[in-house]
């Protein structure tokens, strides 16, 4: 019954008939844009360029953002790990506190790279994703106006249409109307005429700029840390070479040896004191040598100076015996060299060598 009485209420003259007059004015508006609106190819063309020019932004910004994140990330870990390496260095082997330093070093670089990527590369990035809200927001009331100029038009045209029920004040005004919503519509709509092509020709601008301003960060960091691991390298070089040598095996009653004398316990030294540079190790050959050459020695042990007059060698080099520039400078175990085919002149660790 109710249901009956339902369909028999709605079957009655004038149900929702407010309903009907209140939709009928937007499907007539909507009916008049579709067929009669106002058309802008080249704005069209300015929106899709606009369209992909934002979307690469934020493509750009979201990875870029996540890559920054994976650097602080590697950062940490690089710092936890350098930390662990210190606590497990032992303070008696060689390079225990150069190792120190160059993990110190090693954070700064980190720091500083860190650093550049997040106010040179990413900020700059953020201020030109910046732009495109605000000219969306620009763009949307550009669409509203020109609804509103649109809307005006047909309804002036409305009010010219029939001569005999023609009303010359609401023709005044719709005309007005008219008027001021047409000016309205082409000054936003010239604005962004000028702004669109604009902000998408500082696309190739702003992309060379912060590429290079990448780029470069990647390269100083990755070229001066390689400059660290070098070091550190070349550290634990000397001391695996100085734990084939026996150095920190324990033996009873013997000294701890030094570091900078490595030649303390050899064989290949006949005194245990600052040896004169014109004495001559056993077994050395001093036959047919170059001037000012006392004898030669051929690398048994890679080495890796220390301090810029010392002589860096790899296993089997040949170096030629000197006079110490100034005999003052003579330390304990301690040769003047010269390394054939480079003519590099330095100070060397005689237990790293042997005679010819």
């Amino acid at each position: 019954m109710r249901s009956k009485r339902r369909q028999s209420w709605r079957a009655m003259p004038g149900w929702n008939v407010g309903r009907r007059i209140g939709r009928q004015p937007l499907r007539f508006l909507q009916n008049l844009g579709k067929v009669d609106r106002t058309a802008d190819d080249i704005f069209d063309e300015h929106l899709q360029n606009f369209m992909r020019q934002q979307n690469a932004a934020n493509r750009l910004q979201k990875e870029f953002n996540n890559y920054i994140r994976c650097v602080r990330a590697v950062q940490a870990a690089s710092k936890t790990l350098m930390d662990s390496l210190n606590e497990i260095y032992e303070s008696q082997w060689t390079g225990h506190d150069l190792l120190y330093v160059q993990a110190q070093n090693l954070d700064m670089l980190w720091q500083d790279f860190t650093h550049k990527l997040s106010d040179q590369v990413l900020v700059p990035l953020n201020t030109y994703q910046s732009q495109f809200p605000e000219m969306r927001k620009k763009i949307d009331k550009r669409g509203r106006k020109l609804v509103d100029y649109d809307s005006q038009r047909h309804n002036f045209q409305a009010l010219q249409c029939n001569p005999r029920k023609r009303d010359e004040l609401k023709v005044s005004r719709g005309k007005e109307l008219l008027e001021e919503a047409k000016r309205t519509y082409e000054q936003l709509n010239s604005e962004l005429h000028d702004e669109l092509p604009a902000l998408y020709d500082s696309r190739v601008l702003f992309l060379v700029t912060n590429l290079q301003t990448l780029f470069a960060a990647e390269q100083v960091f990755h070229t001066e840390s390689a400059k660290v691991y070098s070091e550190l390298e070349a550290i634990v070089d000397k001391l695996a070479n100085e734990s084939q040598r026996g150095s920190y095996t324990l033996k009873k009653n013997t000294e701890p040896q030094s570091p900078k004398s490595p030649n303390a316990n050899s064989s290949l030294i006949i005194n245990t004191q600052p040896p004169a540079q014109n004495n001559i190790s056993p077994g050395a050959t001093t036959d047919n040598l170059p001037p000012g050459v006392l004898y030669k020695v051929k690398a048994t042990y890679k080495y890796r100076r220390d301090d810029a007059d010392e002589l860096s060698f790899d296993v089997g080099d040949i170096i030629r015996v000197v006079e110490y520039d100034d005999p003052e400078e003579q330390e304990q175990g301690w040769l003047m060299g010269i390394k054939e085919g480079t003519n590099e002149k330095g100070m060397f660790p005689a237990n790293f060598t042997k005679p010819l």
